[in-house]
């Protein structure tokens, strides 16, 4: 039964990866937005988990890397908003 789980969020992490491509290729998101980074974040998150089972080095590497970049983004774009 965990490996439905484990297998399920690796797609559900493809799925996000295409669908944010998809909506920035067709300008229906912008690479600024919140929605943009967080489809990538979950969708690293979700290959991150099917490949730690997997033991697959390269593309956790990868995804964690795309990962940090997703979080370092969200963070640049709200610590530039002014608050006051």
């Amino acid at each position: 039964m965990a490996f439905f789980w484990i297998e399920l969020a690796g797609w559900l992490g493809v799925l996000c990866y295409l669908l944010a491509y998809l909506l920035l290729t067709l300008k229906l998101l912008r690479a600024d937005k919140l929605v943009y980074h967080l489809l990538n974040i979950l969708g690293a998150v979700g290959l991150i988990v099917s490949s730690l089972h997997t033991h697959d080095s390269q593309s956790i590497v990868v995804n964690v890397s795309w990962l940090l970049i997703g979080l370092w983004a969200i963070y640049q774009n709200n610590r530039s908003v002014q608050r006051f």
